[in-house]
């Protein structure tokens, strides 16, 4: 039901972004988040959309170059990675919860989409 896709190679300082088609759900009625996975450490919530417009969270990390957004009408959520660095080197997923805020817990998300590589080589 959540189609990740975007990832790939790019380079230190490069951008890139990464969307989340959504089928069988309307995602205004979830809460949206972007998480990563970078190897042998634990999947966090780097930014997300809280539902029904209410709000937006970036990880300090990401703060001031990563942009979460949504588009009803494609019914798909975006995040715009610019000012790419190596720590954000990571398999990204994109997943809803049904019902309250943005939490950085997986168990609290439903719905998960494939994860989808990205690779910020220096």
């Amino acid at each position: 039901q959540l189609q990740a896709c975007g990832g790939g190679l790019v380079q230190v300082g490069g951008s890139l972004t990464l969307s989340c088609a959504c089928s069988g759900l309307t995602f205004r009625r979830y809460s949206m988040g972007w998480f990563r996975q970078a190897q042998g450490k634990e999947r966090e919530l780097v930014a997300g959309i809280n539902r029904s417009g209410g709000g937006t969270y970036y990880r300090d990390s990401v703060k001031g170059r990563f942009t979460v957004s949504g588009d009803s009408a494609k019914n798909t959520v975006f995040l715009q990675m610019d000012n790419l660095k190596p720590e954000d080197t990571a398999v990204y997923y994109c997943a809803a919860r049904n019902g309250g805020l943005l939490m950085d817990l997986e168990n609290a998300y439903a719905y998960w989409g494939q994860g989808t590589l990205v690779t910020v080589s220096s």
